[in-house]
């Protein structure tokens, strides 16, 4: 069975603290500079953020990411589809791998919405979730769907300027 995986930045609660988020960077960068792992602390403050309720008024990201999967499902031709964000936002990449692998999915799809050449989350992050997953599920064909074609991206945008022109 199929699946694919639409993943997007994710976006901060507006309600939620902005001394969590504070925090929770300022531990991140002290783990990355120190090159350890997660504390239970991060950890902690990462699913915090992450769960926080959200609304379409608090998290229009989410509303919009929602709203694109749900344009993109129905021309998957039945694949299974799940969600997922980078950060700030539930479920996490990992989460919604594990998710569709629990409903049967051996070829999952990873897609993100970040187009562009060059971000941490699209070129390192997301490939690194992607190959502690592999390593967790050897016979899991896990495909991830990037770097975009830099000149069908110049089109679409092209598209849309045109709309706008």
């Amino acid at each position: 069975m199929r699946g694919v995986v639409l993943v997007g930045h994710g976006g901060i609660a507006k309600d939620c603290p902005g001394e969590l988020v504070s925090k929770l960077k300022r531990l991140e960068a002290q783990r990355r500079a120190a090159g350890t792992i997660p504390s239970a602390e991060e950890q902690e403050l990462d699913a915090t953020i992450r769960r926080w309720p959200r609304t379409a008024a608090t998290d229009p990201y989410r509303a919009g990411l929602e709203a694109i999967g749900a344009a993109l499902r129905p021309l998957l031709n039945g694949a299974l589809f799940a969600l997922a964000y980078n950060e700030f936002c539930a479920p996490s990449v990992g989460e919604s791998v594990e998710d569709l692998i629990s409903q049967g999915a051996r070829h999952i799809t990873v897609v993100t919405t970040m187009f562009t050449p060059g971000g941490a989350h699209s070129e390192v992050e997301i490939p690194e979730t992607l190959a502690r997953l592999r390593s967790k599920h050897p016979g899991l064909e896990l495909q991830y769907a990037w770097p975009f074609d830099v000149h069908v991206i110049a089109k679409t945008l092209l598209l849309q300027v045109k709309q706008f022109s």
